[in-house]
């Protein structure tokens, strides 16, 4: 059956409601609901500071250089050069991809509200809106450029005023006499508030089993992490780093996480092992949100290190939900401080001659079902290729966390075995 947003129909006869799943997901709906009653000051500044839309930056000071009135990260680069190199590592810089702009191509050109639903988050400015007005409006006469999603501007920029954390050095100098006339100071961008404002769905945004989809934010507040005063920004920007390193990346998910590998008894015949994998420093549900998985699995294999398929048994760690957001399978993701085991118990095989096992997270799992089912389904007839490149770099981003192996000991009345 056709389903529809506003301002585009597309017809899905095998997906129904798939296109809301990647508005959804894929494109950052939501948000935390700011107080208005009893606000203290940091509530305020991101009431404001996330007004969305965001209105346009406006004609710059008559003193600033061109280079302090440039909105373009390389124009940043300039003075910060740190954060730009990490920023430029980042998935933040990448927020505008191939599987969003693939999306974007088959909407109306001045269907600029329906945009803000995927922008408000992936890249926030109003330049930013203008630009994809004006592509869409020629879409299919050029190709789609290489855009940053969120920017240095998305989260430090309003109105040609520059807002920052509180400087870590003394103040050497009055701030009007920096470039761009210093910043304001506040005290929010080292508060996990001004994450919430993408990371966390509002009471009202779709949610399964009384659970909103998005809810990291509320994860952390309800964790020992929030009570120890451990903001998002002490484990993903660590030094004021702005790499914002999540599951994508293989060091930071061990950093938090503990695998004990523990032996069992078993019976003379048996092949046994317990896989243990606890939080340990992660201040929110792993994984946090619907879209990756990871699983624990454990196998016999042959001895020429062939993979016994049949002795394979494996845990998934996940919150599993349809593509059309109706149903949640199962949600086994590990709360903070808590634990996932794999109780591996198996006949040995005849040819099992190794007991292997591995932690494999696949980062972009959900994406890579949707862009498969949306391909099939010929979702997106224009941006298609665009659709197409970003499931190969949702495929790319699993790997393997952490794996090994250990021989299995041999009965004494057991045949020499040959491959």
């Amino acid at each position: 059956m056709p389903f529809w947003w506003p301002g585009h129909e597309a017809r899905l006869p095998v997906l129904s409601g798939v296109l809301w799943v990647v508005v959804l997901l894929q494109m950052g709906v939501g948000g935390v609901a700011f107080a208005t009653e009893n606000e203290d000051a940091i509530t305020r500044f991101l009431r404001r500071h996330w007004s969305r839309p965001l209105p346009p930056q406006g004609p710059a000071p008559t003193e600033f250089a061109p280079v302090e009135a440039d909105l373009d990260p390389n124009a940043c680069a300039q003075c910060h050069g740190t954060q730009h190199a990490d920023w430029q590592q980042s998935l933040h810089r990448r927020g505008w991809g191939p599987g969003l702009m693939g999306q974007l191509l088959d909407m109306p050109a001045l269907a600029r509200d329906d945009h803000q639903t995927c922008l408000r988050c992936h890249a926030p400015l109003a330049e930013q809106a203008d630009s994809l007005v004006a592509f869409l409006e020629q879409a299919g006469k050029r190709e789609a450029p290489a855009w940053d999603g969120l920017t240095c501007a998305g989260c430090h920029v309003r109105g040609h005023q520059r807002f920052g954390p509180p400087p870590l050095f003394p103040p050497g100098a009055a701030m009007e006499h920096l470039p761009h006339r210093g910043w304001s100071v506040e005290s929010a961008f080292e508060d996990a508030r001004f994450c919430a404002t993408c990371h966390q769905f509002a009471e009202d945004d779709p949610a399964l089993n009384g659970k909103l989809l998005e809810n990291t934010f509320e994860e952390w507040r309800q964790s020992r992490y929030a009570r120890e005063r451990k903001p998002c920004q002490s484990c993903h920007m660590p030094g004021r780093r702005h790499l914002w390193r999540g599951i994508h990346d293989p060091d930071m998910v061990r950093s938090g996480l503990e695998l004990r590998v523990e032996p069992v008894a078993t019976e003379r015949d048996g092949a046994a092992l317990r896989l243990v994998l606890q939080s340990v420093g992660i201040g929110h549900f792993f994984p946090t949100y619907v879209t990756p998985r990871v699983v624990v699995a454990a196998w016999q294999k042959d001895q020429a290190g062939r993979i016994l398929e049949e002795s394979r048994q494996e845990v998934v760690i996940a919150r599993d939900v349809s593509l059309d957001l109706t149903e949640e399978r199962a949600d086994t993701r590990i709360p903070p401080g808590g634990t996932a085991t794999l109780d591996y118990r198996r006949p040995r095989h005849p040819r099992g001659m190794t007991l292997a096992w591995e932690v494999r997270v696949e980062p972009d799992h959900f994406y890579r079902l949707f862009y498969e089912a949306a391909l099939r389904a010929g979702s997106f007839p224009r941006g298609g290729e665009l659709i197409r490149a970003a499931l190969r770099r949702a495929a790319e981003s699993s790997y393997t966390l952490y794996a090994g192996e250990q021989p299995l000991a041999r009965s004494p009345d057991q045949a020499p075995v040959t491959p």
